[in-house]
């Protein structure tokens, strides 16, 4: 499994996500980053999951929710490039997914559910890479990506939720 990637590899604003992920294998972080997962999304109940800590600002519903549809969407960007797609891939409103997730009509089970499902599929998606696989590159977002710097990006980006989630909202 190859290593932590180069940061011209990828989007210098996905650096202060790929940062964040102690390991320096893949595998090994998807595998260390589970435990902590559950850890978090257990210990937040339904009545504290529509909490959001201003007005404005995501529930914690509304951030797991997406939390999943990112994973989502890097793993369709990694599987495009894996399979060497040339077109540019699209970005993606996050606030504008957030306003139509319907996160908030859903119960706090079924969306960590959901978000565990997701990132089982994650990891059988990275698992199925070849080394070749992992150094491809191509455009998301107007911006030079590979695929495994979506990978270390995907577990990042759970990090920096993570790390919002204790601060402002279970604080």
């Amino acid at each position: 499994m190859p290593t932590k990637p180069a940061p011209e590899t990828y989007f210098p604003y996905f650096k202060r996500y790929v940062d964040q992920v102690p390991e320096e294998d893949l595998a090994t972080a998807f595998s260390n980053q589970l435990p902590i997962i559950k850890d978090l999304l257990n210990a937040i109940s339904e009545e504290r999951s529509t909490y959001a800590y201003a007005p404005g600002k995501w529930t914690i519903k509304e951030l797991l929710q997406h939390v999943t549809d990112t994973e989502r969407i890097f793993n369709y960007r990694a599987l495009a490039l894996a399979r060497k797609e040339t077109a540019p891939l699209p970005g993606f409103d996050e606030d504008s997914y957030a306003a139509h997730s319907n996160a908030n009509n859903r119960t706090w089970q079924t969306l960590v559910d959901e978000f565990l499902a997701v990132r089982q599929s994650t990891q059988f998606l990275y698992d199925s890479f070849t080394d070749e696989a992992f150094e491809a590159a191509g455009t998301a977002s107007n911006n030079p990506v590979t695929v495994i710097s979506l990978g270390f990006t995907t577990l990042g980006h759970f990090y920096h939720h993570q790390k919002v989630m204790e601060e402002r909202y279970l604080s």
